[in-house]
């Protein structure tokens, strides 16, 4: 009896176990990486008057949008254009002194053609005329710069945009260059985010990440990794990312709003197999390969991470193996096992 029972039971184990077969698949892996910035304008300049002087009129305020050549402040313009009515007399009298000279060298010229006058005469003459000339250029180019210093106490819009910042205020003595406006040009954003250097974040450059407001509502936008600051930020810890946002909205209010954003980043390859195929081996996680033969062998396997219904492992399986998925907790090793979802 026992040995009959025992060959009854040899005979069953010798029957192919059907199980679940599943090729294991190579895929590139990747990490989420969660986002958190601000909208801030592609183009962007402080303005300030080129010549200093008394702020007489502030025409626009923080957040006001303006056209091109829209005026937005002007300064006091009466010295400078004192300056340009002295340029202008002073010119005047150039011109009149090249005038005489000219006639004087014209004579002399004519004196000496007749044989009545002398070489030396005829020489001063054109002297004098080259000087007076000389005197017209530099009053001409003396009076062009005092009529643009008068035009430049008018400060006009250099683009399309929006007020950022207002520095300047009635009254108040600016030098020459000091900004009076911070000004936003309207039609180009990009999405700058702070985040700590993690790994494989220089791979980033040129990756798409999705774009959501956070305080202001837009529809959801696309950005691409423009810029990655090569150092960590001393006091913040870390690191400025940049990203172009190919399809926002031409509306003023996303600039300095909250955005999040969200990118993977590839993390390099790993092989693909489902949850149902783990097991262990002393403690330590394997799976079941379907070998050559029809039969069951236990291999040791290393984890990269668990996924939603797979594992990734990093070593243990090729790409294109065969690997035990349901059914495995029945094996042992060299089993005969066959595909339960094969064809019969």
């Amino acid at each position: 009896m026992i040995v009959s029972a025992f060959g009854a039971e040899s005979a069953r184990a010798a029957d192919p176990l059907l199980v679940e077969y599943v090729e294991a698949e190579s895929s590139q892996i990747g990490v989420a990486v969660r986002l958190t910035g601000t909208l801030e304008a592609l183009d962007s300049v402080d303005i300030g008057f080129r010549e200093g002087g008394r702020i007489v009129e502030m025409l626009v305020s923080e957040g006001d949008e303006f056209t091109q050549g829209q005026l937005l402040a002007r300064i006091d313009p009466l010295q400078l254009q004192q300056s340009l009515n002295a340029s202008e007399a002073t010119l005047e009298s150039a011109v009149a002194t090249e005038n005489q000279a000219r006639q004087a060298a014209e004579r002399a010229q004519a004196l000496l053609d007749r044989g009545v006058g002398t070489r030396a005469a005829r020489d001063e003459a054109r002297q004098a005329l080259s000087e007076a000339e000389a005197a017209t250029k530099q009053a001409e180019s003396a009076q062009d710069q005092a009529r643009r210093s008068v035009e430049d106490t008018d400060l006009v819009a250099p683009f399309d945009g929006v007020v950022t910042a207002r520095s300047g205020e009635p009254g108040q003595v600016v030098g020459e260059a000091q900004a009076v406006l911070s000004l936003a040009a309207v039609g180009g954003i990009e999405a700058i985010f702070l985040t700590p250097d993690i790994a494989h974040l220089g791979d980033a450059m040129g990756k798409p990440v999705a774009l959501e407001t956070i305080d202001v509502e837009a529809s959801p936008m696309t950005g691409e990794i423009t810029e990655i600051a090569p150092l960590v930020d001393a006091e913040t810890g870390s690191v400025r990312i940049t990203a172009r946002v190919h399809d926002a909205p031409e509306d003023v209010a996303l600039l300095g709003a909250s955005v999040s954003g969200e990118m993977v980043l590839s993390t390099g390859e790993a092989v693909v197999v489902p949850w149902t195929a783990l097991t262990s081996s002393d403690g330590k996680p394997a799976v079941w390969v379907v070998t050559a033969e029809s039969t069951s062998e236990l291999r040791e396997v290393e984890v990269e991470r668990f996924d939603d219904g797979v594992v990734l492992l990093s070593g243990g399986v090729e790409d294109g193996e065969t690997v035990v998925g349901s059914g495995s907790q029945l094996l042992f090793p060299g089993r005969a096992i066959a595909n339960a979802g094969a064809d019969s």
